[in-house]
């Protein structure tokens, strides 16, 4: 545990209140974090920002179940999609040195990338306006578990296969992981070394980040990491697998702290200078002349009359929220290795800060979940015959994979040889919708009248192409 004195929160005051208000701050801040104290069950950690100061550091529960090692301020986390800033920093890090440019075609740092008829440029993968597919979708759609290994290279050939958009670039926002995994790529081929060399060169050393890395090997033994844990069906505790072996969109391994100490450059401008700071709060404007809330890697935000810039992170069992309110000069760090942990306990510490700075209350903004609203279908009675014309075996090149589609106990139901079966909701006309987030609709399609495919949409994936076989594969 580290804690430091409340610095600029109260002026001219004797230390003996400072002190005094430090200690109630903390006492309220073990309070909230309560329910993730216990040693039987996992935790979180949290750091503190304030003044350009980390004034707290502090950590509850257990990093690993198996052995009851709690977690400290030293415990290393995997943080998902916090990573994308430190990303996106990299990449206008080198534009600012002139190796690249933002309104780059993408191909011309990945030729192997196909021609979707409209350039995507690196700006558009950096505000997820470039209308590239989404990778763990893509990835789901094939086959994949998310607790497989899914290696850079998984990654990149799946991408090289896509022959179209989910819309065109720069006409909407859609959030897409392969983006950045593409940004991850262009900066390692620019900067002439290996993603998480280049990183840990030019961005974790220079500001002290001592205990962070992109972590793209799943057997890389990490000292005092934390493993992810979610609650089993029976309530018992169970490992949540991660065994990602690729970075860009995900993977950043690191502590509170050391992300307290990131959120301070945005106040410093330490590395990269005011110029980069000022870009990286950039936020895109579409086609239709519409400015998003999405910036590079962070998202803008109104708070208790503050604007902040936050970004979430969850896989596996990870949970991880930073935001940093700069007006107030105050950020939060929280990083959780529990499932269900709330990242909007990162909003009620800053709550203590914000009330003793005589900020005004307002009611909490809501949180987006980051998979978008599910389907809803009103189920129907389709005739047998009807559904026997669907049946069959379709196959997509994109992501080379298989699925049969057949008729059983009067439903339409979806097979892949490594997902349980999917029953289909009948939602008129030729297409088709079920529960699972990477199978949210199927549209067949027809030639001179017959079926000779469908086009599968999940949240973040449009329209993914398949063909009907002639023979039966599976």
């Amino acid at each position: 545990m580290r804690i430091a004195p409340l610095l600029g929160m109260v002026a001219l005051v004797s230390q003996p209140t400072l002190l005094r208000a430090q200690a109630r701050a903390v006492a309220r801040i073990d309070s909230i974090l309560a329910p993730w104290s216990a040693p039987d069950r996992p935790g979180v950690a949290v750091a503190v920002l304030k003044d350009g100061q980390v004034v707290l550091e502090r950590g509850y529960g257990s990093a690993q179940l198996e052995h009851r090692i709690p977690v400290t301020p030293a415990t290393v986390f995997h943080v998902a999609s916090v990573t994308k800033q430190f990303t996106a920093f990299g990449a206008a890090m080198l534009a600012q040195q002139g190796k690249l440019s933002l309104d780059d075609n993408v191909r011309s740092h990945i030729p192997e990338l196909p021609d979707f008829g409209k350039p995507v440029t690196v700006r558009q993968l950096i505000h997820h306006t470039s209308g590239i597919r989404d990778q763990w979708e893509l990835l789901a759609m094939a086959g994949w578990r998310l607790d497989d290994v899914i290696t850079k290279d998984h990654i990149l050939r799946m991408l090289t296969r896509q022959r179209e958009l989910n819309f065109e670039p720069g006409s909407e926002h859609l959030y897409s992981n392969s983006g950045y995994s593409l940004l991850a790529e262009i900066v390692e081929r620019v900067g002439g070394m290996p993603f998480p060399e280049w990183m840990e060169q030019n961005v974790f050393r220079p500001l002290g980040m001592t205990s962070t890395h992109m972590h793209v090997d799943h057997e890389h033994i990490v000292p005092g990491r934390a493993y992810s844990y979610r609650r089993g069906d029976d309530g018992q505790w169970r490992n949540a697998v991660l065994s990602y072996a690729n970075a860009g969109a995900t993977s950043l391994f690191t502590t509170a702290g050391d992300l307290a100490r990131w959120l301070n450059n945005y106040e410093t401008a330490q590395l990269g200078g005011p110029a980069l700071i000022a870009q990286m709060r950039e936020r895109a404007v579409l086609t239709n002349g519409d400015t998003i809330p999405y910036a590079f890697g962070i998202v803008r935000g109104q708070y208790r009359g503050q604007t902040h810039w936050s970004h979430s992170g969850g896989d596996a069992g990870f949970r991880s929220f930073v935001v940093h309110f700069p007006a107030a000069r105050l950020g939060v760090a929280v990083v959780s290795n529990d499932a269900a942990f709330r990242t909007r306990v990162a909003r009620d510490i800053a709550d203590l800060y914000l009330d003793a700075m005589g900020a005004p209350t307002a009611d909490p903004e809501p949180q987006a979940s980051g998979d978008g609203a599910r389907v809803a279908s009103t189920p129907t009675q389709p005739s047998q015959q009807r559904l026997a014309e669907f049946t069959g075996t379709y196959y997509s090149p994109e992501i080379e994979t298989v699925y049969r589609i057949s008729v059983e106990n009067g439903k339409l139901v979806a097979r892949h040889p490594r997902h349980p079966s999917l029953e289909l909701t009948d939602a008129g006309g030729d297409a088709f919708a079920s529960d699972r987030w990477f199978f949210r609709s199927i549209a067949f399609t027809r030639s001179e009248g017959a079926i000779d495919g469908f086009r599968l949409t999940g949240g973040r994936v449009r329209n993914l192409r398949f063909v009907r076989l002639s023979g039966d594969v599976l």
